[in-house]
């Protein structure tokens, strides 16, 4: 059994323990963000040029992450998860594989001159579900509520078509639902509007079409344990890692999204960016398990970096500094 179903059953049968909290490696980039979704070229020391990689960098990054079983879900494009499950990286290994099943147009605000993030985002796919059910049985499909009724009725129709489709091939899903990028509101409305408008959006579905968990931005502690704790057996809740910033941020969020309640983190850039994926990820189990503060696996994550001869992106000063607003609520 891969270890996602395992924590699951935990996780829904009360049984959870810090050891069941689930880590998924976004590594779907390539959907988003063009050219500069592998990140850029390490010299051997680990430290960055300004040459972007290339595909098969990526590719070798997933496989590795993969082969580590560190994580257990592999997020990945419907073109990445063909090349490596045919070659059977998945094979007699406990991650599972998953595709971005939709491309809502929020998450192409990395494409270089595109400014997409300036407008109200639209709901988009790439992904058929026809082919994507014969190499994994595990999706991801992202939604934005735009606070304009005409736009977010569309979504919510796509999104209900989506669902009865993914439940006649048994295809299961998980929702991201991202901030909007265009609404004027605080951290802590934000934070009220995602919730309320989530909790609109699953009451009216059956458990056999419901999504495994949840995949949202963290917008301060109150909006996540109220979230968390209003249907725990129900609804599962994980976030998503958004920008790199800087190593304290990741442990932080983590550590902060654990305690209020979430399950699940999947990240992206702040595993796919960092000097070592598999050091990154370790250390963030370490923060979950109650090892170490966030401050404190700064500390170990450099050392451990040093150990291997990787030069750091940022000096411990600056790489142990807290950036993101919502950590700070």
């Amino acid at each position: 059994m891969k270890s996602l179903d395992n924590k699951l059953k935990n996780i829904n049968t009360s049984n959870y323990k810090s050891t069941d909290f689930i880590i998924a490696d976004a590594k779907d980039a390539d959907m988003a963000a063009g050219i500069r979704a592998p990140g850029y070229i390490r010299k051997n020391d680990g430290s960055l040029t300004e040459n972007p990689a290339s595909y098969q960098n990526y590719l070798n990054k997933i496989e590795s992450m993969t082969k580590s079983e560190e994580v257990d879900i592999m997020l990945m494009s419907m073109t990445s998860a063909e090349r490596l499950i045919t070659n059977k990286i998945f094979e007699n290994n406990s991650v599972t594989p998953a595709v971005r099943l939709n491309d809502t147009t929020c998450t192409w605000g990395m494409i270089r001159n595109g400014e997409y993030n300036k407008e109200e985002s639209r709901p988009f796919a790439t992904a058929q579900l026809k082919h994507a059910i014969n190499f994994v049985d595990l999706g991801l499909y992202s939604i934005t509520f735009n606070k304009n009724v005409d736009r977010d009725v569309n979504m919510l129709n796509l999104y209900r078509d989506f669902r009865i489709q993914a439940e006649e091939i048994k295809m299961r899903h998980f929702l991201e639902v991202f901030n909007s990028s265009v609404i004027k509101l605080s951290i802590k409305e934000m934070g009220e509007y995602v919730n309320d408008c989530i909790l609109k959006t699953l009451s009216g579905q059956l458990s056999s079409e419901r999504p495994l968990f949840l995949k949202i931005q963290y917008n301060g502690p109150k909006a996540m344990e109220e979230l968390s704790s209003y249907d725990p057996q129900g609804l599962i809740v994980g976030i998503l890692g958004g920008s790199q910033g800087t190593s304290r941020d990741c442990f932080e969020l983590i550590f902060q999204a654990h305690k209020y309640g979430a399950r699940v983190a999947l990240f992206g850039r702040k595993i796919n960016l960092s000097e070592d994926q598999n050091i990154m990820v370790k250390t963030m189990k370490k923060v979950v398990n109650g090892d170490l503060k966030s401050d404190e696996a700064v500390k170990y994550y450099h050392d451990s970096l040093s150990k291997i001869n990787i030069i750091a992106d940022r000096s411990l000063e600056d790489d142990i500094e807290l950036t993101d607003p919502a950590l700070k609520l």
